[in-house]
């Protein structure tokens, strides 16, 4: 039933693709309903976008499918307060506003901001792995937040604030990924103790995104802002380019979550895809020069994140369906990768496969804005990782989310090569 695509247990043991594929040749945009589901209430429902065709649409077209409007998770904020408050970040806005952010902190995500970061990064992603058994979603998990701190202007011993504050908001759906507490508290900075303090556990029925739950990042963002950091970091960046103290807030909050999430379910995603095709683990190692491909091969194959949200801003007709203004319209960037009519044989893994156009990053104004950076992690990770056998060393344990297209647990064993 097309309802199963918006139960977060439906993850739990693999992305539907052969539903998706079937959605996706017989309603390429179809009606789904938002049951009730734990302490959701139930929604009004929304409109499914599978089409690879479809979703770039949608996604460079914000005066007809607005980020704003009703911002871009498939529920609604709870209370009007939260709709405020989701507004008012940079995901969640359309030109110009998002523009005019944008632009303030883009200098630091560009190719060549990326070059000057590069050997930093690959120094670091060397020293991630030993050899024996260990859990890869934990090893990995602390080059993108190392990396993250530093392109930020965070001290580096409050890096686990970030990787915890992105499990709980990205996580929320997954009682053991949303209660993960991993900062070292006798390590933290002034600025990092202050923010644990203010921690406080969600009342029952508070969203944990919201502001109310999330009263210690709020709390270290207000800190960081009267405490800058000289240089080129992003921190710097939004101090300098006039945000006012809440675009400020607002701005560290969608990067400290973001900015680190995405590579955080990547990075293990993609191991994992090339542990499940031999073959083309022992075709990348014979030719490591197939690497960049392999990196956008799976982030086609394992999108980070598997949908966003769109809202109709007036009546208009979509792949044959007459959607009303006010209309939900999430595009299922899942769906899209694997859209025969762009990916010949799109469930199989190619890492040499070309062209690539995968929607893994978004499309449109809000492409996202650290590919590059991203891009950069995956490579320094897989060039290391090439120097290592790896095998699983248990069964892989997926995040249970219809958001996150994650992994909690990926057990393997490395052996030096």
């Amino acid at each position: 039933m097309v309802v199963e695509i918006f139960s977060p247990s439906t993850y739990e043991t693999a992305v539907p693709y052969e539903l998706f594929a079937r959605l996706q040749r017989d309603s390429p945009v179809c009606r789904v309903p938002e049951p009730a589901i734990g302490p959701w209430r139930e929604g009004p429902g929304y409109w499914a976008v599978f089409g690879h065709a479809d979703v770039k649409h949608v996604l460079r077209t914000p005066e007809d499918f607005s980020s704003r409007t009703g911002a871009t998770q498939i529920r609604d904020p709870d209370t009007p307060a939260d709709l405020e408050f989701v507004q008012a970040q940079m995901l969640n806005m359309d030109p110009p506003d998002h523009s005019r952010l944008r632009r303030i902190v883009a200098a630091a995500f560009t190719p060549r901001a990326v070059r000057a970061l590069e050997r930093t990064i690959a120094a670091r992603a060397a020293a991630l792995f030993a050899e024996g058994e260990c859990d890869f979603v934990e090893v990995a998990a602390d080059l993108p937040v190392w990396t993250l701190a530093h392109v930020m202007g965070v001290p580096s011993q409050d890096r686990r604030l970030l990787y915890d504050w992105a499990s709980r908001v990205i996580g929320y759906q997954d009682a053991d990924y949303a209660s993960l507490s991993t900062a070292d508290v006798a390590s933290l900075s002034p600025m990092g103790r202050l923010a644990l303090a203010a921690r406080t556990e969600p009342a029952p029925g508070v969203n944990p995104r919201s502001r109310a739950a999330l009263a210690d990042l709020y709390a270290y963002a207000h800190a960081l802002a009267g405490d800058p950091v000289d240089g080129e970091s992003v921190m710097s960046a939004m101090l300098k380019g006039g945000l006012t103290g809440a675009e400020f807030e607002n701005m560290f909050f969608l990067f400290a979550v973001a900015g680190n999430e995405t590579l955080r379910n990547g990075i293990p995603g993609g191991l994992l895809t090339l542990l499940q095709h031999p073959a083309e683990l022992a075709r990348l190692r014979a030719d490591p020069s197939l690497l960049g491909g392999a990196i956008e091969e799976m982030l086609r194959f394992w999108p980070p994140v598997m949908h966003f949200r769109r809202t109709a801003t007036r009546d208009l007709t979509l792949g044959g369906q007459c959607i009303g203004a006010g209309d939900k319209v999430v595009v299922y960037h899942a769906a899209a990768n694997r859209d025969p009519a762009v990916f010949p044989d799109p469930g199989r893994f190619d890492i040499a496969r070309t062209p690539n156009d995968h929607v893994s990053f978004g499309f449109g104004p809000h492409f996202c804005l650290g590919a590059h950076l991203a891009r950069a992690q995956f490579r320094s990770v897989f060039t290391e990782l090439l120097a290592w056998d790896v095998e699983l060393a248990g069964s892989p344990a997926r995040l249970t989310s219809n958001f996150q297209n994650g992994l909690k647990h990926l057990p393997v064993r490395l052996s030096r090569r």
